[in-house]
């Protein structure tokens, strides 16, 4: 069934579309990512000019993430004083990810730097988090489980002033190096159109020392809230949300986180993170041919951009 996108200005789909997010839903509950990581380098794919992609691909995250939390509040396995702090940082850092992503528009490089951040940031991160989850899946198959970093073991994130205690995490640490994630979290938000899991996950695991347990729960609460105030930023500033596209991808998000959640449920820590880098590995290597192969058009015109 063919339908007609009014903001993006194309037909695509809407099985597609349904799938897509229904796939991205799946990540979400399962990795204890947003999922826009994946779903804005997708819609690239099937012919949605980037400046749309970014902003609703946001607004699918708030969709998937919320289902996700839900399931996660059951089990008791959200750190809400982490989650707040979190957000705190992520709200300043999303207001000049707009900002920047408003003045790339403007210059007409948006697409360009969208392509680069993820080739980047995606290839580094992937590559660390699946030499990591190898290595301790190794080692635990020698001495049993291990934990990414022992609660009383201080490092740098407990020297720092202004230490707050996470009950639900089991730690006392500085909120400072907490907003500083945060803050990170939210620029990529708004310059990508994710929600910021991927970076998230592996800082909370591996700098801030949180169980895997709350982890994914704590990612997703944040990523809710951070990811609705970027769709709105977006929305007001650049009016690059495509509501018909938002809609169809939230239907399949739902019901995938909920599947997601599940799977994941079943799994161990060391095969999750192993599973979430190879796919990070999959499409920044999908999106880096992209940029290397020649295109079938050499020119286009994209939606939203003023001259």
């Amino acid at each position: 069934m063919q339908i007609y996108l009014p903001i993006a200005e194309v037909v695509v789909n809407a099985f597609t579309l349904v799938g897509l997010g229904g796939v991205v839903g799946l990540m979400s509950g399962l990795f204890g990512v947003g999922g826009g990581f994946l779903i804005t380098p997708l819609l690239f794919f099937i012919g949605i000019p980037p400046a749309i992609a970014v902003a609703t691909g946001a607004n699918q995250v708030v969709a998937s993430s919320f289902s996700g939390v839900l399931a996660h509040l059951k089990r008791k396995t959200v750190d809400f004083r982490m989650g707040w702090v979190l957000l705190a940082g992520g709200l300043v850092g999303s207001s000049f990810g707009v900002i920047l992503f408003n003045k790339l528009q403007r210059l007409g490089q948006v697409d360009l730097v969208v392509q680069l951040c993820y080739v980047v940031f995606l290839g580094l991160i992937g590559a660390m988090m699946l030499q990591e989850s190898l290595r301790a899946l190794h080692r635990s198959r020698k001495s049993g489980p291990i934990k990414p970093m022992r609660r009383n073991q201080h490092g740098w994130v407990h020297r720092w002033p202004l230490k707050v205690k996470f009950r639900a995490s089991g730690l006392y640490i500085s909120a400072i190096p907490v907003l500083m994630v945060g803050a990170a979290v939210g620029v990529l938000g708004a310059l990508m159109g994710v929600g910021g899991g991927f970076i998230m996950v592996p800082a909370m695991i591996y700098l801030l020392g949180m169980p895997t347990k709350v982890v994914i729960g704590t990612s997703l609460f944040q990523i809710t809230f951070l990811s609705a105030y970027t769709t709105l930023m977006h929305a007001v500033s650049s009016n690059t949300v495509d509501v018909m596209l938002a809609v169809l991808l939230i239907v399949g998000g739902v019901v995938g986180a909920q599947f997601g959640t599940t799977l994941g449920a079943k799994l161990r820590a060391e095969q999750l993170r192993i599973l979430l880098a190879l796919l990070v590995l999959a499409v920044c290597g999908k999106l880096a041919l992209d940029l290397f192969l020649k295109p079938d058009d050499l020119y286009s015109l994209t939606p939203g951009v003023v001259g």
